[in-house]
């Protein structure tokens, strides 16, 4: 069973492009999250821009419709243009369930084949608390990160166990989702723990997922 989760973070404005992209290729799973862009106030206003309102479109699909939405999304949405959005694809490991794998593939075949393990680019997934978004990707640019976006999110630890370790896990939450090399990820990860990690008040835990296919990061490529 080949597989993917593929996430792209785009402009809201281009939101319901991107669905009808993912409509027109029979997808019908699709997630729909709210976020916003990482530049700092700094930059922001030595350009005279505001902060970007950003949304993040995920859907799952197989090997051969991932291929096909990269290529429509490039086509319809420029994505591989640097300031159009990103878009990665994460291999998925198991489905609970034949019921839930029609349900997301349209009753298709997802195919016997296994995806390329081979990664050279990871997600780096950091939730921390509400509101020191700045403070985990001023720890992070250093590392080596280029960027990232930032989703809201809210936790939901049982009351018995407000708190793990000292984070707090019915808190509001915020997510950053950044894109990076692997070689680079080691790094990012090391310095969102050590310097907002679950010890301050970011409260930052991250972990990472591989990326098998990346368009948006074209920036990255030619550093």
């Amino acid at each position: 069973m080949e597989l993917y989760y593929v996430l792209s973070v785009l402009d809201r404005d281009k939101q319901v492009r991107q669905e009808k992209i993912y409509k027109s290729l029979g997808l019908r799973f699709s997630m729909i999250m709210m976020g916003r862009g990482t530049a700092t106030h700094a930059h922001l206003s030595m350009h005279g821009l505001t902060l970007t309102e950003k949304v993040a479109v995920a859907t799952i699909a197989n090997k051969e419709t991932t291929a096909l939405l990269f290529r429509q999304t490039k086509q319809k949405l420029y994505i591989d243009i640097p300031g159009n959005g990103i878009m990665v694809s994460i291999p998925i490991k198991s489905v609970g369930g034949v019921n839930t794998l029609e349900q997301l593939t349209n009753h298709t075949s997802a195919n016997s084949g296994k995806p390329d393990m081979n990664f050279e680019y990871e997600l780096v997934y950091v939730i921390l608390n509400e509101g020191h978004s700045d403070e985990v990707m001023d720890v992070a640019r250093p590392a080596g990160a280029t960027g990232g976006t930032v989703l809201s999110a809210k936790g939901t630890g049982i009351r018995q166990a407000e708190k793990f370790r000292g984070l707090s896990l019915a808190n509001r939450k915020e997510v950053i989702l950044i894109v990076a090399k692997a070689e680079d990820k080691a790094e990012i990860m090391k310095a969102i723990v050590e310097k907002a990690g679950i010890q301050t008040p970011a409260g930052a835990i991250c972990f990472s997922l591989p990326v098998s296919q990346v368009a948006g990061l074209r920036k990255i490529e030619e550093s």
